[in-house]
């Protein structure tokens, strides 16, 4: 069974453009807001690995934009573990306005040392991801 976390959020008018829709690149933002979110539901810190010197990036993203988003909206980004790798991640990520599918996206993360070299996920954390 893969890991799926849900994260809420709504939409303010800094969220939108002239006409009240969501600003495409603000998808992003949530989906990240989702992944950091998710991770610390599973007691993964980030700033923990941070300060050892390693970190998860955005390797590959492909994204589906499906229905507009407006202000005052409420929505949800469910994100499922796909795949745990080596050195990296596979998510599916996924934004709801209630059922309906607005936004879905295919993002692979790699797992980095500060130096900017791929290195291994260490065993707790793949544990926590593969559970």
């Amino acid at each position: 069974m893969s890991i799926k976390d849900h994260f809420h959020l709504k939409i303010y008018y800094e969220d939108t453009d002239l006409a009240g829709i969501v600003y495409y690149a603000n998808y992003l933002k949530f989906i990240e807001r989702a992944r950091s979110e998710m991770l610390s539901n599973l007691n993964i810190s980030q700033k923990e690995l941070f300060e050892d010197g390693k970190f998860f990036v955005v390797s590959e993203l492909k994204a589906k934009y499906l229905l507009p988003a407006f202000f005052d909206d409420n929505l949800e980004v469910v994100t499922e573990v796909k795949e745990v790798k080596g050195a990296s991640l596979l998510l599916s990520q996924k934004v709801f306005r209630f059922t309906e599918l607005l936004f879905e996206a295919s993002v692979s993360l790699a797992f980095l040392k500060n130096n900017g070299k791929v290195t291994r996920l260490p065993a707790n954390i793949r544990q926590l991801l593969e559970t």
